[in-house]
This record gives structure tokens, sequence and C-alpha cells, in this order.
């Protein structure tokens, strides 16, 4: 399958093999071979090595999105038609509960702090995006998976754990797209 990414023309790129690669496979699986063990949730952890004359990585990121859409709709049709509704909405409140009991810490709280010589993510950023989660899940405040995904935050020393707040970001998108 030819990808028809832009190339990145100064500085590195995602590397053209993998990502063809694993695009190729990515077909495969949704075309019905389960044996290529690609899911929603394998896509969204999907990293490429970067190369110089590779592929523009916000083009590859946004394709990712839709492939990962796609995959967890049919995950979700899958389930559904064997009659499993209430055991897919089940696990996504119980994630939805587990997610605002981390977000009802108080501010500054809310997640593990990396030693303060450590770079981490800057507290008040996440916080301050937690509180738009929280009004999300709590008052149906408008939230879109899209600002989710790309969500940044300003790094300080002695910041926030990044690996246990990208945790949670991802557990929040897998709760949006099960009840979308």
């Amino acid at each position: 399958m030819a990808s028809q990414f832009p190339l990145v023309k100064h500085g590195k790129g995602y590397d053209r093999d993998e990502v063809d690669a694993f695009l190729d496979r990515a077909r495969v699986a949704y075309d019905g071979d389960d044996s290529a063990g690609i899911d929603a949730h394998s896509i969204r952890m999907t990293a490429f090595g970067m190369k110089r004359g590779g592929y523009s990585p916000s083009h590859v990121d946004a394709a990712l999105e839709r492939l990962e859409d796609a995959f967890f709709a049919r995950e979700r049709s899958r389930t559904l038609a064997k009659g499993e509704r209430s055991t897919w909405l089940a696990e996504a409140t119980e994630t939805a509960q587990v997610i605002l009991n981390r977000l009802a810490r108080p501010k500054g709280e809310r997640f593990r702090r990396v030693p303060f010589l450590a770079q981490g993510y800057k507290r008040s950023d996440v916080d301050a995006f937690a509180d738009k989660a929280t009004r999300y899940f709590t008052e149906g405040k408008s939230l879109s998976i899209e600002r989710v995904r790309t969500t940044t935050f300003a790094s300080e020393r002695g910041g926030y754990d990044e690996a246990q707040v990208d945790v949670v970001l991802d557990s929040i998108v897998d709760v949006m797209l099960a009840v979308r």
C-alpha cells in the first residue's frame, strides 16, 4: 500500500518503511485477519522511528487517529452484536469512575510527582485540563476526543509523572469512544 503522506522537508519525520509496513498490517487486520494483532488500543500505542525525509508526523498521527476510531467502532459493533451491550457500558462506566476518582484529588496531588530535579508535566496545566475533564463526566460539558488527544502540557521541575498522566488521557479517550 503506497502512502500519500507529505514528507518532511527539513529535519526528521516518521520512518516511511515503518509507517507503510504498519499500515499494510492494519489493512490486513481491518479486512478481518485478527492474526495481525492490531486493535484500536495497539494503534494508539504505535510509535515510529524518526528519519530524515520521513513522513510528516502530524499527517500520520491524524491518519492513525482516524484508523483508531474505525477499529474502535468495529470492536464496539462486534461486542454489541454478541448482545454484550450491558458489559460494554459497565466497563466504560467503571473506567469513567476510576478517572473521576483520580481527578477528584486535590489540585497539585492528582498524579505522582517526579523528583524535584526531573522534568514532568506542569501541575497547574494538568489540573486545569483535569477540571475540564471532570466537568465533561459530571456535567456533560463539551470536550472533544480531538482535544483530549492533542492536549499538551508545559513542563516543570518536580511536575506530574508524564506516563501516569498519559494513561489517564488514554482512558478518557477510551470512555469517550465507548459512549459515542
